[in-house]
């Protein structure tokens, strides 16, 4: 397979991903040999949309270099297109449990939650938010190292204070309420997810399998009981939701019962701090990094905030033949 001049120096071996704003090949370096994926978006010059989600997803990945966030090694624009380049990880988290229908071992669950909350941890101390933290934007090594990508989603947020953000992201299973509902939300959005995906770890099964968002809503309340009463104010609210009704949830399940004899104690503590319902009520990253259940991985931690260092060895010439990072952002 042969892509234009800027790529020729990569050979494709597959397409390991195709979504609405374009294609991700797994590729091999022709001189070095090395494995890279390359995002190619669609045409974004006469599509807005398309053109401020990767120029957003191009700034974030710029600011974000963390071992556990995917490394962007470079960008580059041609014909219109934007590609970006990034180290190569073997799978996703969808792909690690599929053969694992119960789960995966405790302690490789438990390690990989805790590179998530670093992930996050990063991304919050600098006041931006995934808002789409999901099995698929989890990618795994064969050593066992956690990767968080796509930032097509992400947004920076001032003063790290809540706002009326846009309120379609986020996979529909793994959406805190108050992105369900429409209410303001902010960093405690990402925090909600990682409780759920270190349920989805421990059993293997989606912890909030809803079919639609007022079915996802009534999942939730299901094992967490009901909504807060200021929830429910904004819930009749929202035009969406117009004469809809929960049916009666008179005896929650919880998570104690949710996960008997799969979770420690410890475990659930570290849960249900994540999923409270009020996000005033949510664990912080900080938190969540610091919570007793990673005692034993940060003790084992050697860098626990060590950024990756990304390529930047590309001379004033490379530079304007291939539009790299800083001229594809001002374009």
């Amino acid at each position: 397979m042969k892509l234009d001049n800027v790529m020729n120096k990569y050979e494709v071996i597959d397409i390991v991903g195709e979504g609405a704003y374009g294609v991700v090949m797994k590729c091999r370096h022709k001189e070095n040999g090395e494995m890279v994926a390359i995002k190619k978006f669609k045409d974004s010059e006469d599509n807005e949309d398309v053109r401020r989600t990767t120029m957003r997803e191009l700034k974030m990945l710029r600011a974000l270099k963390q071992e556990n966030i995917v490394e962007l090694r470079e960008a580059f624009k041609r014909k219109g297109k934007l590609y970006l380049v990034f180290e190569y990880v073997e799978k996703n988290m969808l792909e690690l449990l599929e053969p694992c229908p119960n789960g995966i071992a405790f302690e490789k669950a438990r390690s990989l939650t805790y590179q998530l909350c670093k992930a996050v941890q990063w991304c919050h101390s600098r006041d931006i938010i995934h808002r789409d933290i999901k099995p698929e934007n989890l990618l795994i090594s064969k050593e066992g190292i956690l990767k968080l990508c796509d930032f097509g989603f992400a947004r920076s947020i001032t003063g790290g204070t809540d706002g009326l953000y846009t309120d379609y992201v986020a996979t529909r299973w793994y959406r805190s309420p108050e992105l369900l509902i429409g209410a303001p939300y902010g960093k405690p959005v990402d925090i909600w997810a990682i409780g759920c995906i270190m349920g989805e770890l421990a059993d293997g099964q989606a912890l909030f399998p809803g079919d639609s968002e007022i079915d996802q809503l009534y999942v939730i309340q299901k094992i967490l009981g009901p909504l807060p009463d200021d929830q429910m104010k904004l819930f009749h609210k929202n035009p969406r939701f117009h004469g809809l009704k929960f049916p009666a949830v008179r005896k929650p399940k919880t998570l104690e019962k949710h996960y008997q004899g799969v979770l420690t104690s410890v475990a659930l503590d570290f849960m249900k701090s994540c999923l409270h319902l009020d996000p005033c009520d949510r664990a912080t990253s900080e938190d969540c990094v610091n919570h007793i259940i990673f005692q034993t991985d940060r003790a084992l931690d050697r860098h626990p905030c060590q950024p990756v260092k990304i390529n930047t060895s590309h001379n004033t010439n490379k530079r304007r033949k291939t539009d790299h990072l800083d001229t594809a952002l001002d374009r």
